[in-house]
């Protein structure tokens, strides 16, 4: 029985980690796509291993699978040309088939090639390389970070101001490349070298020259919308449905332009470039200048910080007071009641000692005790203002010897590269101990899993447990008390627990890591262990 309920635990602790690192389970999709592609027995071991590191480490899965998006779509881009130009059998590539051949007859002239499942193909690698960016966007992998700028630019959200991103040059240039990539891709080395210019010097001018970039990405948008919207004013004008073979054709977006409904599908997707072009241009024109809005921004950040400042340096004094407050009450009520009954305890034998030594040496005893258990009172008062353990063996040793003393089986998963500042350590250590105190008191869980770690000047701890659920930080004072504290350093708490478990309490506290040569400290992962 007991070892049913381990093997529950486990899988509900994992499908935990599955919900929060949902990406991971595209990477088998993207392997399964490779059947066709790729000669055997490469995609059934790539197959194989993609869905073990989906299920089993989600957290890593969901960094690489936008790799294998962009990659698999690049793949398929590559092929569907190769397809068009010299080759001569068809291809499976994830949902389609495409092919080519070359008819003969009997009198051995060679008719006209005929090809099939182009657009299908081109309309598959583009979603895949789309789907990528998107999932790029949402991961924490390197270089999310600058999308979700570039969208919230883009939206005027989180506090950016409303504003073309320069990132907008990246897709712009792709669809121009992909218009001439017969010409440039494929017309030989020189070609693919100015193409592969081409894209880093729009890369150099988006880093050194973000008003040009933004500039040139939205005319180039513009130019695509009317170079689509001039193929449908041609299907309304010829009329012409009948379509032509894929060889030579032109990609546009996620449409071969191969004659018939494919330019009336030109038209509308120049229709809504036209339109986006439109409403960047309006955007740029009437928008600020770069020194009004670098002024703006700033503006607006620093009226936040002031807020925030504001907020957590009421927080930091309520949270002082409190604990003030519960340190004179815990003296009070316990390490300074039992020594003053050692004081009554040890007069009343001073007392008794010529006249009853019996009794006097049982107050004496009496009082011995009294005083280990104020001594200890005092000990557990001490640990909750300063864990001794923290400042003698640094956060992942503390933690560790939290989760030896939680009555549940811990698994820990540090990986500290620097031992981070005594005040942040402290933070993040409290709460780290209210997150399994509530798990002990409150989920009725089995299992914990502790993961603590840098990332990108942040300390990241997440516990999770595999309990019944609906902790709320809302309705206690425990986390509420432990985000007060985390935001003093600009910390932030989210909690996630439905119904029914499992609890995941995430954690991050700004932290650049320490210079080594000023801490002495060398940079070591800690091995997983279980507590």
């Amino acid at each position: 029985m007991d070892a049913m309920t381990a093997s529950s635990s486990i899988v509900v602790t994992q499908m935990g980690r599955l919900r929060a690192h949902w990406p991971a389970l595209l990477l088998p999709l993207v392997a399964l796509g490779t059947v066709g592609l790729l000669g055997r027995p490469i995609p059934q071991v790539l197959v194989i291993l993609a869905v073990l590191l989906a299920l089993a480490a989600p957290a890593e899965g969901a960094k690489i699978v936008h790799f294998a998006l962009l990659a698999f779509g690049g793949y398929g881009l590559f092929k569907l040309h190769s397809l068009q130009i010299y080759e001569s059998q068809g291809v499976r590539y994830g949902l389609v088939t495409a092919s080519r051949e070359v008819i003969h007859i009997p009198d051995g002239y060679q008719l006209m090639p005929r090809s099939s499942g182009f657009a299908p193909m081109l309309a598959e690698a583009v979603g895949c390389i789309a789907l990528g960016v998107c999932v790029l966007g949402v991961t924490g992998a390197p270089g999310g970070r600058t999308i979700r700028r570039a969208i919230a630019q883009l939206r005027g959200r989180d506090g950016q101001q409303k504003a073309v991103p320069s990132l907008l040059l990246i897709p712009v240039i792709f669809l121009w490349e992909e218009l001439f990539s017969e010409h440039l891709w494929f017309a030989g080395t020189a070609t693919m070298l100015l193409s592969v210019v081409i894209f880093v010097a729009g890369a150099a001018l988006i880093v050194r020259r973000p008003k040009v970039a933004a500039v040139i990405a939205v005319i180039g948008t513009a130019t695509l919308g009317l170079y689509g919207v001039a193929w449908g004013l041609h299907w309304l004008t010829a009329r012409d449905l009948t379509a032509h073979d894929a060889m030579g054709a032109p990609h546009f977006g996620v449409v071969l332009l191969n004659g018939g409904n494919t330019e009336l599908l030109a038209g509308l997707q120049g229709l809504a470039l036209l339109g986006f072009g439109g409403f960047l241009a309006h955007r740029l024109l009437s928008g600020p200048t770069d020194a009004e809005a670098a002024l703006v921004a700033r503006a607006q950040a620093l009226t936040q910080r002031v807020t925030r400042l504001t907020q957590t340096r009421s927080d930091a004094t309520d949270t002082a007071v409190a604990e003030l407050r519960r340190i004179e009450r815990d003296l009070h009520d316990g390490a300074q009641a039992r020594f003053v009954a050692v004081g009554m305890s040890l007069r009343a034998a001073e007392q008794l000692l010529a006249t009853n030594p019996g009794a006097a040496m049982a107050l004496i005893a009496e009082a011995r005790e009294a005083s280990t258990r104020g001594l200890d009172d005092l000990r557990h008062l001490v640990r909750g203002i300063y864990p001794p353990v923290l400042a003698d063996r640094g956060l992942a040793d503390a933690v560790r010897a939290l989760a030896l003393d939680t009555p549940l089986d811990v698994a820990t998963d540090i990986a500290l590269t620097d031992e981070p500042p005594m005040p942040v350590a402290a933070a993040v250590y409290f709460a780290v101990a209210e997150a399994l105190t509530n798990a002990v008191r409150h989920s009725g869980a089995d299992k914990v899993q502790i993961e603590i770690e840098y990332a990108a000047d942040t300390i990241r701890a997440t516990i999770s447990d595999d309990g019944q659920g609906g902790a709320d930080q809302a309705a206690g004072t425990g986390l509420a008390g432990v985000e007060r504290r985390l935001a003093a350093f600009d910390g932030i708490l989210a909690v996630t627990s439905p119904p029914g478990g499992p609890t995941i309490i995430a954690i991050e506290v700004p932290c650049p890591p320490p210079d080594d040569s000023r801490t002495g400290q060398n940079r070591t992962r800690a091995p997983k262990q279980w507590a």
